[in-house]
């Protein structure tokens, strides 16, 4: 799918938990309750900035709005923050409730974080008031403390997680797992992991912590689909260090790791890649990985996905998908010789760059060891399968599947076509619809979609987890505690009547 404009929604995005982290800790006389408690963590550091995250608990009466002012010292500032309002005048930061969390019961918590500019290693605050009110210190006696320390609990916002993916292998044309039982992929993507880190404003769009991807699960969800940056992953010198390289790799494995607590079966794919491309159905003329391109780079992608292979190839639970949308067909007006350039890359018509093609990936997977399941979209944007089966890639581990994406606009959207090139793939192959959505801010065209694959017995994911406006592209969510758009509901109700 291609992107909206993200302008506007980067400047809410959410936080992302990294190595390196300097928390402060709440100090109180024995057996004393603050206020309230502040706990300030530095959780990334580099040269010229950091990046903090604040936990901030009311241990008095329910607040209907809240404020929360701490200093910074040795000249940093606030650059740009989420989940709540931030501002700075001169030391003083204010961090200010946004209109969906402004409620703060008694006990209750709510965390926020920032991007700040600094000259080196400055001074972490100590001192923070919540609606005026000191916290982190004693406000009144209290009762005598317990012989004995009650038990520690996990903080609300990270529940234990339950549940274990399933290792994945194809059989015929069925995906199984280990017992040989049937596993059809159903479930979401989660945008974001391909865009936060190339613009510059962080790793994902929005939290992923335990208690976001137990939503997902609750939708009776079965898989999530991730979308990667190449850039991102091998930490190329355009992107940001923070969201670069070990960084952004050890929270893609985080996010995998929690996907798959949870039972739900992660894929891992490939979104955004270098390139320049200004021809036809050009997204971008930029040559980083910025917009999608219209087949993958001969000179980093083999590396990405040798690299990624590498990190998951001992976890037969990740799905592989090489790359989102190949359109090498805008590029060139011979069918013919698309889909040579997406099997075989190399020099291809129409566009500037040495392509990988999809066999070009499969070997570098294979090459590491790697027999995780592998999958590969057609031309068209993966909506035209018509010769996939004629030009696929070989697999010498034999666990390839074909991918596809379907949307109200595009052109193989109804049953007939469905009938005549989806169906004569999925005899032969596993095939998995990794993106299926519309842009109608309803759900008419994607149960027309679920009622065909269930029929057929086949897989699919929604376009998009991400509280993005049904206007500017098909987000399944409003909330990301899973409150659905009326365009989600469909998929919700769908896959809970699917596994009630």
């Amino acid at each position: 799918m291609r992107h909206p404009p993200r302008s506007v929604l980067l400047a809410v995005a959410g936080a992302v938990a990294l190595v390196g982290s300097v928390v402060v800790p709440v100090v109180t006389a024995q057996g004393a309750t603050p206020a309230c408690t502040v706990e300030y963590s530095v959780t990334n550091q580099w040269a010229t900035g950091f990046q903090a995250a604040v936990n901030i608990t009311n241990n008095r009466a329910a607040l209907n709005g809240w404020s929360l002012t701490f200093d910074l010292a040795d000249g940093q500032k606030v650059t740009q923050g989420w989940n709540a309002k931030w501002s700075q005048s001169g030391t003083t930061v204010t961090a200010a409730n946004e209109s969906w969390n402004g409620s703060l019961g008694t006990g209750a918590s709510v965390s926020a974080g920032f991007l700040g500019s600094s000259s080196g290693a400055g001074a972490v605050p100590t001192a923070f008031k919540l609606n005026g009110t000191t916290c982190n210190v004693d406000s009144e006696p209290s009762t005598p403390p317990p012989s004995t320390p009650p038990p520690s609990t996990p903080p609300p916002t990270e529940p234990p997680a339950s549940g274990t993916a399933p290792a994945l292998h194809v059989s015929g044309n069925k995906l199984v797992d280990a017992d040989g039982r049937n596993r059809r992929l159903l479930g979401v993507n989660r945008s974001g992991g391909e865009f936060m880190c190339v613009q510059g404003y962080g790793i994902f769009d929005g939290p992923v912590d335990d208690a976001a991807v137990k939503a997902i699960a609750d939708w009776k969800a079965n898989a999530v689909r991730i979308p990667l940056n190449e850039e991102c992953w091998l930490g190329l010198s355009n992107i940001k260090p923070e969201y670069a390289g070990a960084n952004y790799i050890g929270a893609v494995k985080d996010l995998v790791a929690r996907v798959e607590a949870h039972g739900m079966t992660p894929i891992v794919e490939l979104h955004w890649t270098n390139g320049q491309y200004t021809g036809n159905s050009a997204g971008c003329s930029d040559v980083h990985a910025t917009c999608q391109k219209p087949m993958p780079d001969a000179q980093y992608t083999p590396s990405f996905w040798k690299s990624v292979a590498s990190t998951f190839k001992d976890d037969q639970s990740v799905v592989f998908d090489l790359f989102n949308e190949p359109y090498p067909d805008r590029a060139t007006s011979s069918v013919t010789d698309a889909w040579k350039c997406w099997r075989d890359g190399g020099t291809c018509p129409g566009i500037g760059y040495e392509v990988a093609g999809m066999q070009d990936l499969a070997d570098a997977v294979r090459g590491t060891g790697a027999k995780n399941v592998i999958m590969a979209g057609g031309l068209a944007y993966s909506n035209d399968l018509s010769q996939w089966l004629t030009y696929k890639p070989t697999d010498p581990a034999g666990n390839l599947v074909a991918a596809y994406h379907v949307y109200n606009f595009n052109t193989c959207a109804n049953e007939s076509c469905w009938n005549s090139t989806i169906a004569p793939v999925a005899a032969q192959v596993p095939l998995v619809a990794g993106e299926i959505g519309e842009n109608t801010c309803s759900h008419g065209f994607v149960d027309q979609v679920m009622k065909w694959f269930d029929d057929h017995d086949l897989s699919y994911l929604g376009w998009t987890w991400n509280t993005w406006d049904c206007s500017s592209g098909p987000s399944l969510i409003s909330d990301y505690d899973g409150t659905p758009t009326a365009y989600g509901a469909g998929l919700r109700d769908h896959l809970r009547a699917l596994n009630p």
